[in-house]
């Protein structure tokens, strides 16, 4: 089995989200050969000299831990922790992916994405993806001291809030011309992706050729989802936290 999860946004402002996946770590993904976590894993990641804060350490320890089990991790950057590196990967044991990425099983097709890219009739958000997916943007970032990376992301999330509350959707979808480009593109495979917290599977008929699209869902302090490969057909389980009476 394969699983994917993206959108999780763990804090130390989501207590119950947090312990969903690491419930969900030590228990029922081991089950499968592979997890693929398809961006914003984190509320915001400031950098990889975090990695020592205590509540980022836990996250990471189980991450190693169902690593050094035999799970497969891979993770794609999401719009909140695009700054997750090579020392958060070496400490963890994941696999970090390229945007979009093909995955090939025995079976089936698969490309990956976080999706945000494609989510170009929201203009603001493009121009704000473009600044901070920028090199030199981030470089410029990362030698600023941690209290201070920290004040930034604060802020950009308190803009993030108010924005997203003066809209009546909060969440663009994907462009559905730049889609269909996309599909074709990457041969008319099977797309998965997060961002946009609309959770759907939805038919594109792209050349005269039926492709799938799959949303994965947010997760929340009670309940999160992934979605699953078993080698025949995707179906999606609710992540629900044990023993809740």
């Amino acid at each position: 089995m394969i699983f994917f999860i993206s959108d999780l946004h763990l804090s130390p402002r989501s207590p119950g989200a947090t312990r969903l996946f690491l419930q969900f770590l030590a228990g029922r993904a081991r089950q499968a050969e592979a997890l693929y976590i398809l961006g914003d894993l984190f509320e915001a990641w400031i950098g990889d000299d975090d990695i020592d804060d205590p509540y980022h350490a836990e996250i990471i320890a189980a991450l190693h831990s169902a690593s050094e089990a035999g799970l497969q991790i891979s993770l794609q950057h999401g719009n909140r922790d695009f700054l997750l590196g090579a020392g958060f990967a070496a400490a963890t044991g994941i696999r970090l992916l390229s945007d979009p990425c093909v995955l090939s099983t025995a079976e089936w097709q698969f490309v990956l994405s976080h999706g945000d890219a494609l989510c170009l009739d929201d203009t603001a958000y493009m121009a704000f993806r473009n600044q901070v997916r920028n090199p030199s943007w981030q470089a410029a970032l990362l030698v600023k001291p941690l209290a201070e990376r920290r004040a930034i992301a604060a802020h950009m999330r308190e803009v993030s809030e108010s924005s997203q509350r003066d809209k009546d959707n909060p969440y663009s979808d994907l462009q559905t011309a730049a889609t269909d480009d996309f599909l074709r593109e990457y041969g008319y495979a099977t797309f998965i992706h997060g961002h946009t917290h609309q959770p759907a599977k939805h038919d594109h008929i792209v050349d005269g050729i039926h492709v799938e699209r799959w949303v994965l869902a947010d997760w929340h302090e009670e309940r999160g989802e992934c979605l699953v490969w078993d080698g025949e057909a995707l179906t999606r389980e609710a992540i629900i936290e044990e023993n809740r009476p």
